[in-house]
C-alpha cells in the first residue's frame, strides 16, 4: 500500500479528473484517503495564484511555491500520522517543470536551483504518476475553458513537457498515456496504490 502519491502533468492531462476519481474509489471501498492539491487554499497558497495570475516575477512566484509547500507538508504529515491515504493533485514536480521553464534562460540550471530551496525540507512521495500527453492534446481538451491562465500557452507547455520528462526519473515514477481513457487509468493508479 502506498499512502503519499502524487499525481504529475501538464494542465489538461487528465490527472485532476483521475486524482478525484482514484480519490473516490479509495473511500467507496472503505479506504481513509485525503484528497488535497497544490497550490493550496492557505494564505501562501492564494498568493500563489495571484501570483501565476498577474504573471509576477518567477523568482517571485517560486519562493511562493515552495513556502506553499513546505507549510502544506505539515498537513500531510499529520494525514499521514493518521495512516491516512493521501493523494496530492500537483507538488514539488510541478514546480521544478513549471518554474524551470519560467526561470529557463535566467540561470544556469533552474532546476537544481528550485531543488535547492525545498532540500530535505518536504516529504518524498511513494508513488508519482506523471500523465504524459502532447501540449497540442492537451490544449485541445482545455479549449472549452472560460479563460486559460497564463501556463496554458502551447509553446510554454511544451518547455514544461521537457522538463517534466527531465525530472520524473527512477522507481518512483510511472509515466502513464494520458490518451488511455478515463476508467483505464483509474483502474491502474487504483492497484497501483493498493497492491
Amino acid at each position: 500500500m502506498k499512502h503519499f502519491v502524487t499525481f504529475e502533468g501538464i494542465d489538461g492531462s487528465g490527472k485532476s479528473t483521475v486524482s478525484k476519481l482514484v480519490y473516490e474509489r479509495l473511500i467507496a471501498d472503505g479506504l481513509d484517503a485525503v484528497l488535497t492539491t497544490e497550490p493550496t487554499d492557505s494564505l501562501v497558497g492564494r498568493f500563489v495564484k495571484q501570483c501565476i495570475q498577474t504573471q509576477n516575477d518567477p523568482f517571485v512566484t517560486s519562493f511562493a511555491f515552495v513556502a506553499d509547500r513546505m507549510d502544506h507538508c505539515r498537513l500531510i504529515r499529520q494525514w499521514l500520522n493518521e495512516k491516512k491515504i493521501v493523494l496530492c493533485d500537483r507538488y514539488d514536480e510541478s514546480t521544478f517543470a513549471y518554474q524551470a521553464a519560467q526561470l529557463d534562460g535566467t540561470i544556469e540550471d533552474p532546476i537544481r536551483w528550485l531543488k535547492e530551496l525545498s532540500n530535505n525540507r518536504i516529504i518524498v512521495p511513494d508513488r508519482t504518476f506523471l500523465f504524459v500527453l502532447s501540449p497540442a492534446d492537451a490544449l485541445a481538451r482545455i479549449q472549452h475553458r472560460e479563460s486559460l491562465i497564463p501556463f496554458e500557452r502551447q509553446a510554454f507547455l511544451e518547455k514544461v513537457n521537457k522538463y517534466y520528462l527531465k525530472v520524473c526519473k527512477g522507481r518512483r515514477f510511472k509515466k502513464i498515456d494520458a490518451m488511455e481513457s478515463v476508467e483505464i487509468l483509474v483502474d491502474f493508479c487504483y492497484h497501483d496504490i493498493v497492491d
